[in-house]
């Protein structure tokens, strides 16, 4: 709680007021989280102060809030783009990122706990501190300015992707929130990039890209491999399972569950957690995504039937923790597509289920595994 305090007066985050009669002061807490590396080992213990936004009132204290974020399809394509060119690629974590938001309202805001302060006055606002509405628009209006000084653009496909094209060379950056992937064969404009970042924001230089949003990168002489080994490792010891038995596939052949399968579970919440981990891990792993797909259809009302399907998943999970997505560097820039579709699949409502997959030479890049809105009338139509 002490250095994140310091980390606001330092950066000039509230001036304290008196509060004006026709404004209200929205709340705050504190919110702890222990940070850890890819192995599992504890990186540090992190203590950040949130405002309360459900206090906020439209058109008073906030107006615009949508900030781009980088796609995960776009982190996969930067991947297959810097093995297939054979570009070294970096990380960088810009500190307290938020915090650089420049905020064009007036927000007040009740000081925090363990604050020093005098009893009658109020925090009024300079920067976009965690919680606010306006928070992420703010930070990403702030870098995107800062970038743009050294001739870089947002492309029109995913705004957080900034790209610079030079006699000297291309340099890509992905931005996701303070985390960023820098890739390019400009190594000098990259040196360059750096230099500026850190005379703007408070900077972390990571090196080598490793660990990014919960996704283990390596690297060979055949390119790059994305994997979530920690993340499975985390969601097994979650469900109990570390222990488990191994199956060999994701789900039942010729499964067909229905809303009316078994009994209703006693703890929904466990289900819809698991679930959601599954939905994440399908980030790495398109091999459960048609599995992960057949089990979120019954988050509402999961039965038993419908868990025994999750603990299936889990337990093809524990035999291949390091399944995952290679980028091979011996591929050619092509992008090609396959889609299909059974006929009415699904026993419920007799609807069909299509999937379709996207490749960058070799490297698949995206896919999905979903159910249509119609009912198909033959297997032409579906």
């Amino acid at each position: 709680m002490n250095d994140e305090l310091q980390a606001l007066e330092q950066m000039h985050t509230w001036d304290l007021v008196d509060l004006p009669p026709e404004k209200s002061a929205v709340g705050c807490k504190w919110v702890y989280k222990i940070k850890t590396h890819s192995d599992g080992t504890i990186e540090r213990y992190k203590a950040r102060l949130v405002a309360k936004d459900f206090a906020q009132e439209h058109g008073i204290d906030y107006e615009e809030t949508f900030a781009p974020a980088a796609r995960l399809t776009s982190v996969r394509s930067l991947l297959a783009v810097a093995a297939i060119r054979r570009w070294q690629l970096f990380q960088m974590d810009v500190k307290n990122a938020f915090l650089n938001g420049d905020l064009v309202e007036d927000v007040y805001m009740k000081p925090p706990l363990g604050y020093d302060h005098p009893t009658d006055k109020v925090c009024k606002l300079r920067r976009a501190l965690y919680g606010l509405k306006q928070t992420s628009r703010a930070w990403f209006s702030k870098f995107s300015s800062t970038i743009s000084q050294l001739g870089f653009t947002s492309s029109p496909y995913d705004l957080a992707l900034f790209r610079r094209v030079s006699d000297s060379g291309t340099i890509l950056l992905l931005l996701y929130v303070g985390d960023m992937i820098i890739t390019g064969d400009d190594l000098d404009g990259i040196t360059v990039l750096k230099r500026h970042l850190h005379q703007y924001f408070e900077m972390k230089d990571l090196g080598f890209l490793s660990y990014f949003l919960g996704l283990e990168v390596s690297s060979n002489s055949n390119g790059y491999f994305l994997t979530q080994a920690k993340y499975i490792s985390d969601l097994l010891a979650r469900a109990g399972l570390t222990d488990g038995t191994i199956i060999s596939t994701a789900i039942e052949t010729n499964a067909r569950l229905t809303p009316h399968d078994g009994s209703p579970v006693f703890d929904p919440t466990l289900y819809r957690q698991l679930v959601g981990s599954l939905v994440y891990l399908t980030v790495t792993r398109p091999d459960i995504a048609y599995a992960v797909h057949v089990v979120s259809q019954f988050m509402a009302a999961p039965r038993t039937t419908h868990f025994v399907a999750v603990l299936r998943i889990l337990r093809y999970l524990k035999g291949t923790p390091f399944h995952g997505l290679h980028f091979s560097c011996h591929s050619i820039l092509d992008l090609h597509a396959y889609s299909d579709a059974d006929w009415s699949g699904d026993p419920t409502d007799r609807h069909s289920i299509i999937g379709f997959c996207f490749f960058l030479g070799t490297s698949l890049i995206s896919w999905k595994s979903k159910k249509q809105t119609i009912t198909s009338r033959s297997s032409t139509e579906a």
